[in-house]
Formats: C-alpha cells, sequence, structure tokens
C-alpha cells in the first residue's frame, strides 16, 4: 500500500501508523496505537532484563575482622541480589599474620552463608586457595525463596552503594598490608595546620643540634 493511503487508513481509524521494521526491504509498517505499542516494549524489555540478572555474578568482599556494622552492610546487598536471581561470589583474603589464624576467616564465611539461608544455597564448600577463602552462592528458586526483608528494592541504587562500599575496602587494603609485604602496614600521621606531623619527636629538637 502507497505510504500516503496508510497514513489516511490510520487516521480514519484513530490510530497510528508505526514502521516496526526499517531494515526490511521493502519497511514494514503497522497500523496500531502507538501508546499500546510503547507499553508492550517496555514490558518485554523487562523481562529481558530480569533474564540477564540470572546470569550476572556480583562479589562480596569479606575480612577476618570484619565490622558488625559492614557485615550488615554486606549481608543486605548479597540478599538483595540473591533476590534479584543474581549468583553472589564470596571472596575474604587473608592479610599478613592473618594466615596464622584461618579458622576466623572460616567462621566469618560460615556466619554470611548462615544468614543467607532462604535466599540461597553454596555450591560447595567454601574452599581456602592461596591466600583467599572463596564460595559461590547460588539463588533460590522463587518458589522456595523467602521475600526480601527490606521489601522491593532499587537494585541499580544497590550495585552503586555495592561499588561505593567495596571501593572503600580497597582504599583500606592499600593503606595495610600488600601481597608483596604482608606485614607492612602504613601509618598515616595527622598533620598540623603549619604542615608538621603532630607527635613528631624531631619537633623538639633545636636546630643548632642538628647541624654539623
Amino acid at each position: 500500500m502507497p505510504t500516503p493511503d496508510a497514513i489516511q487508513l490510520a487516521r480514519r481509524h484513530g490510530v497510528d501508523l508505526v514502521e516496526v521494521a526499517p531494515n526490511a526491504n521493502p519497511p514494514v509498517c503497522r497500523i496500531i496505537d502507538y501508546g499500546k505499542y510503547r507499553y508492550e516494549l517496555s514490558k518485554k524489555e523487562k523481562e529481558a532484563k530480569k533474564h540477564q540478572h540470572s546470569n550476572k555474578v556480583k562479589e562480596i568482599q569479606l575480612r577476618p575482622s570484619i565490622d558488625p556494622h559492614d557485615f550488615t552492610i554486606k549481608l543486605n546487598h548479597a540478599i538483595d541480589f540473591l533476590c534479584e536471581d543474581m549468583k553472589v561470589k564470596i571472596s575474604l583474603r587473608f592479610r599478613g599474620r592473618e594466615m596464622a589464624h584461618k579458622e576466623f576467616g572460616f567462621q566469618t564465611v560460615e556466619r554470611f552463608l548462615k544468614e543467607c539461608e532462604g535466599f540461597g544455597t553454596a555450591d560447595a564448600p567454601p574452599k581456602l586457595v592461596g591466600r583467599g577463602l572463596g564460595v559461590m552462592i547460588q539463588p533460590l528458586p522463587k518458589t522456595k525463596r523467602k521475600p526480601n526483608p527490606r521489601g522491593k528494592v532499587n537494585i541499580e541504587e544497590t550495585e552503586a552503594a555495592h561499588t561505593k562500599h567495596e571501593s572503600k575496602d580497597e582504599q583500606h587494603d592499600e593503606d595495610g598490608a600488600t601481597p608483596e609485604n604482608p606485614d607492612k602496614v602504613k601509618i598515616k600521621g595527622k598533620k598540623k595546620d603549619d604542615g608538621d606531623f603532630q607527635n613528631n619527636p624531631f619537633d623538639k629538637l633545636d636546630e643548632s643540634d642538628v647541624k654539623n
């Protein structure tokens, strides 16, 4: 049908002429309600995003001596991800002499897994590889999974908060031990307003005492 005739036909029926396959030869158009068409497209996009979540893996980093508040924040993030059908990988890294007390790391991971019961289940027991301890949590089916205690959450905001929290943890790692020097710990001095360090033992020395 010629395009002008199709436009006239759409106007007579009070609907729209919409090009649905612009790459076809010739291009394909449909006489439909454009508002309804957009609504159906948005529903399909949401369904596609839900299936994409099931393929995602989110990593949660723990410490053997993690603060209770940080533990709760990371637990909430993990539950949010599991309730969105995402897999969650738990990673715990030992630094320096923490390797001498690996039982504390295992206890932390086991406690985390216990708190996640009802939302996901571990593929296998926590496994120690080098200085790292890891385990993967699979989300339970929706029919067997508990509802999210925080209700319906915005998963994008959760991901942003999780990324920010993980970045802060990485900064803390940089201030502490490193794989090359596990026992090395940086000590940050608090500066005075005049640029000198507080509690500097050299402040009490007279300039004449240090001259040759």
